[in-house]
């Protein structure tokens, strides 16, 4: 199997719009893939994602725009010139084929030696894990085997792109994060440039170099996992890249408060007339002793708690109504001293974790 990432190849997409009817699938989108990068497209349910990976296979033809695999313009090529591994959210296996024939399908599609075909199959089962397993009916495979098989197929030939379609949501949770690491693993491994599409964020922010977000048919940011989490560009992204509340928060030139409160905080200000304090709920501390000093400090009356195990969830009503999250671990005996429903705390925010984001729906 290929191993050289300097193998692999960039992907440019150029101001694509796709529109069924009124709907605006893609809207004018415009993307750089780099060579050997792990890049997942991470949306809701008709965010557009899905027909974004269903243009770089060739399956669904734009109504516009560019696309290159390196410096070959491919948007006019039919499916199976563009030379890219696939696997879909259904494996879609052949069940009347052995696992060797549905691995090798690509190889008989390509006219390869017999010789080659048998020496590739096994190399990539290898490669999944899988080896020894070529015999074996689709049928007497569980969900994860299936899954190896379905990604031997797609690296079998060694393209140099692989696309991925939500592969892993028919998979238990166990076994899910396990092939999570399995696969980012397997692209380490391969070095091929991958663009992997989900509707999970987590699965996303464990899996990927760089996440492009998308809702309706638009790029909402892209960026690493890190940046996307803690510098989120609009409240969506916010929204949808782990849990937040939101607190609307009023300025004068790079003075920011809440009601009276005037906010310590990191970074620069965005551009908007609607201006919002993100608040994750790991990023809040509960204080026993009351306010601290060079934080920000929130009086709150707690509305309800949560214990969860190894953590617990507390909502607070702050003064003016407003409600805030926080999570906190639980360590020892600490759930016997754990807020009651009523109780007056005091939350505090550090500053560096006090971030303030584009407030607007896009």
């Amino acid at each position: 199997m290929t191993t050289k990432a300097t193998e692999a190849l960039p992907i440019s997409v150029q101001n694509v719009t796709k529109t069924y009817g009124p709907v605006n699938a893609l809207d004018d989108v415009s993307l750089e893939v780099k060579s050997g990068e792990f890049l997942t497209l991470l949306g809701p349910s008709g965010s557009g994602k899905t027909t974004l990976l269903m243009v770089l296979a060739g399956f669904t033809r734009p109504d516009c725009g560019s696309l290159k695999f390196g410096d070959d313009e491919v948007i006019r090529k039919p499916p199976h010139l563009r030379d890219v591994g696939m696997t879909f959210q259904s494996y879609a296996l052949f069940p009347h084929m052995t696992v060797a024939g549905n691995v090798g399908y690509p190889l008989r599609l390509r006219k390869r030696p017999k010789d080659e075909i048998a020496d590739r199959v096994e190399r990539a089962l290898e490669t999944v894990q899988l080896g020894g397993y070529g015999d074996r009916r689709i049928d007497q495979l569980s969900g994860g085997q299936k899954q190896r098989v379905a990604v031997a197929r797609a690296i079998v030939f060694e393209p140099r792109i692989l696309l991925m379609d939500e592969p892993l949501s028919a998979l238990d949770k166990k076994l899910r994060d396990q092939m999570q690491i399995e696969l980012r693993h397997l692209h380490e491994q391969l070095g091929m440039t991958t663009v992997y599409v989900t509707h999970d964020q987590r699965e996303a922010l464990t899996m990927s170099d760089r996440i492009a977000v998308v809702n309706h048919g638009r790029i909402m940011q892209l960026s690493t996992p890190r940046d996307l989490y803690e510098r989120p560009a609009n409240r969506f992204v916010a929204d949808f890249i782990g849990e937040s509340t939101f607190l609307p928060v009023t300025r004068d030139g790079k003075e920011v408060r809440y009601g009276e409160k005037a906010l310590r905080y990191s970074g620069d200000l965005p551009e908007t007339p609607d201006l919002q304090l993100m608040i994750r709920p790991e990023r809040v501390l509960l204080s026993e002793d009351g306010p601290v000093e060079g934080a920000n400090n929130f009086s709150a009356t707690a509305s309800d708690v949560v214990y969860q195990g190894d953590s617990f969830l507390l909502h607070a009503r702050l003064q003016d109504g407003q409600q805030i999250v926080m999570r906190g671990a639980v360590r020892g005996n600490r759930a016997t001293s754990l807020p009651a429903v009523g109780d007056q705390v005091t939350l505090t925010m550090a500053t560096e974790d006090t971030v303030l984001i584009d407030g607007r729906e896009v």
